[in-house]
C-alpha cells in the first residue's frame, strides 16, 4: 500500500475535479469504480475509488481518494492497494507507487 496526504486552501469540489481530472487522464486503463458524497453538518466528504491497469505488475491496482471539506478547506487522503502477485507479503508495490505518483504529481504543479 501507498499513501499521499494533502490540505487545499481551495473548496472541496473544486478538489474534485482536479483528482476525477488528474486520475482519468493519467492512464489510458484508469476507470472510476465508484463513489460516493455526503455532508454532515457543515462537512463535506467525496469518496472515490479508481482502478487502473498495472504494466510492470500485469494486474489492476486500486486507488481509494476521501476528501473532506469544510468552507475553503480540503483534507485528502489517497491510498493504492493490489498489484502484488505474492500470496503471503508484498513483492511488488511499483504499480501502486506508480498510480499515486499520477495523482501525486498532478496535485503538487
Amino acid at each position: 500500500m501507498a499513501r499521499y496526504e494533502k490540505e487545499f486552501n481551495e473548496p472541496l469540489y473544486s478538489v474534485i475535479g482536479k483528482v476525477e481530472d488528474a486520475v482519468m487522464r493519467g492512464s489510458m486503463t484508469a476507470s472510476l469504480e465508484e463513489s460516493s458524497d455526503f455532508s454532515v453538518g457543515g462537512v463535506r466528504c467525496a469518496v472515490r475509488v479508481f482502478e487502473r491497469y498495472s504494466w510492470s505488475g500485469s494486474n489492476r491496482v486500486s486507488m481509494s481518494v476521501t476528501m473532506v471539506g469544510s468552507g475553503n478547506m480540503t483534507h485528502l487522503c489517497a491510498v493504492t492497494s493490489g498489484g502484488s502477485q505474492a500470496m503471503f507479503f508484498k513483492m511488488n508495490t511499483f504499480g501502486e507507487e506508480a498510480f499515486l505518483d499520477t495523482l501525486r504529481d498532478a496535485l503538487e504543479r
